[in-house]
């Protein structure tokens, strides 16, 4: 993953373009302008994709997760717009595209928007058509992209069904969003989103109010289809304990900023920013006394119309000392790992 070295509100410096790599994120910044004022949703984000390889986004809600992805396939809500910042995607034929430049609305971004680059909501039945069947919305995705006539668009809508493990998917295929489970309806976005062989999955906390153990069915199944067709995956969740098991690389956001990043296992086993400490302390963690109380980080998030300036966290950190962390910057702590923090080389206490 290729990591800025520069102060937060600088642009950022990359290294020349490589073979796997397929998208980059640079400086991107995401506004509101609201009645209220203007919300900075996304605000300075930075990172790398690499093909194959699945990269997982964390942070507490409102932290600009879920913004960053819709930046991609630019379906930011109005009135929001992205302000500054490049997307480049190397497609795995054709020239690299700097997304963040082209028209929403355009033929482009629709030429790319579900078919090289796909989007599971956190929401099945918010993305469903309540009165569509599931082969209707299939088939015409892929009629639009793949140019297949309507059997054959069938047939494939069907093997991609069955390749997720929906049951009896010749049948399923022809139900409406309400008549499946929360598991089919889950299976069936996932199979939206791949029947056209994406080169990137952009998974928004796709196991949201599931149980757990179609929650653990699920994110088994991403793993496996992952492997299947080739493809990367950026991965939006609070929950850690996905993050372990799913990802390579992390980025953990707050308040709009990356504020570490990391291969997962340096992130887990020496988290350097006081944020992921004290997200990492939260978790609950087994053989725990009952009577116990969990770690919760103190403080609240801050208005978004009010942000701190210099560190975002620092009214919630225990670690923060004035004039040191007025002007955080990017620190390299080890192979490929940064941290937004000027109190990196400072002992814990």
């Amino acid at each position: 993953m290729t990591l800025p070295s520069l102060r937060a509100s600088q642009s950022v410096v990359y290294d020349p373009p490589r073979t796997d790599l397929l998208l980059e994120v640079r400086n991107l910044r995401v506004q509101f302008p609201l009645d209220e004022g203007t919300v900075r949703a996304v605000d300075g984000v930075s990172y790398t994709l690499r093909r194959g390889r699945t990269l997982g986004v964390v942070g507490e809600s409102g932290c600009g997760k879920t913004v960053t992805a819709q930046s991609v396939l630019r379906i930011v809500p109005r009135p929001g717009k992205i302000v500054d910042g490049e997307i480049i995607y190397y497609p795995p034929d054709g020239p690299a595209v700097d997304l963040a430049k082209l028209d929403p609305r355009g033929d482009k971004i629709r030429s790319i928007r579900g078919k090289e680059i796909a989007y599971i909501f956190q929401e099945p039945m918010a993305a469903l058509s309540p009165v569509h069947t599931i082969a209707h919305q299939m088939t015409e995705r892929i009629r639009l992209h793949l140019k297949m006539g309507r059997d054959e668009a069938r047939a494939r809508a069907i093997e991609t069904l069955t390749r997720v493990g929906m049951p009896r998917p010749s049948q399923t295929i022809d139900r409406y969003a309400h008549q499946l489970s929360g598991g089919q309806r889950q299976r069936a976005i996932i199979a939206m989103a791949l029947v056209c062989h994406p080169s990137l999955l952009i998974a928004d906390e796709p196991t949201t109010a599931l149980d757990v153990t179609t929650e653990a069915q699920i994110l088994e199944l991403l793993l496996e289809l992952q492997e299947q067709f080739g493809m990367a995956m950026q991965y939006i969740t609070h929950n850690l304990g996905v993050v372990a098991e799913l990802v390579d690389d992390v980025v953990v956001m707050y308040l709009g900023k990356p504020v570490e990043y990391g291969p997962v296992e340096q992130i887990f086993e020496d988290p350097r920013h006081p944020y992921t400490r004290a997200l990492l302390s939260s978790i609950p963690k087994l053989g725990k006394k009952s009577h116990e109380r969990l770690a919760s980080i103190k403080g609240m998030v801050p208005d978004p119309y009010r942000i701190p300036k210099g560190c975002a966290f620092h009214p919630r950190c225990s670690r923060y000392q004035p004039g040191v962390c007025d002007e955080p910057e990017y620190v390299e702590v080890g192979p490929e790992h940064l941290v937004l923090c000027n109190r990196t080389g400072d002992p814990w206490q």
